[in-house]
């Protein structure tokens, strides 16, 4: 547990947050695999974002509430029609401040009958984060955009 204290809050998601929402998206997913050029992959994400995802999810911000620094620090998206957490981002500064959390518990209120998830099957850390959340696997497969091997992790209280 980290024991600086980051003063965040949760909001619901508003249009004028897509451009910092999107940068952090391509910085988050670089440090999480440095390998794979996501900066290639902003304008198919922003297309994703406005066609697929802001449309039909709820789409929750953590901001910081440090009176300097009033930026997005992490975001959550899902879609309690069909129990999809698609996406959950904390800027890599911020890994271990209990922002993931708190995101995922908002995802969890918001979605009361459960949650699905699917996660590279070599994100040791991920796995690990969701499963002290609650989450169990509950199959593996293939991404389809990446080809990747995942696993589907569910919650249901």
């Amino acid at each position: 547990m980290n024991l600086v204290r980051l003063s965040f809050s949760l909001r619901n998601y508003t249009a004028r947050d897509e451009d910092a929402a999107i940068a952090l998206w391509l910085r988050t997913w670089q440090a999480a695999y440095p390998q794979i050029d996501f900066a290639a992959r902003v304008a198919w994400w922003r297309e994703r974002w406005r066609a697929e995802l802001a449309p039909v999810a709820e789409i929750i911000v953590a901001e910081s509430d440090s009176a300097h620094d009033y930026a997005i620090v992490g975001f959550v998206i899902v879609d309690q029609r069909t129990f999809y957490l698609d996406q959950i981002v904390v800027a890599p500064e911020y890994w271990g401040f209990g922002i993931g959390e708190a995101l995922v518990a908002e995802a969890k209120r918001r979605s009361p009958r459960g949650l699905d998830l699917d996660v590279n099957i070599d994100n040791d850390r991920a796995i690990g984060f969701y499963s002290k959340l609650g989450f169990e696997v509950s199959g593996e497969g293939v991404n389809s955009i990446s080809g990747k091997p995942i696993k589907r992790m569910s919650w249901r209280p």
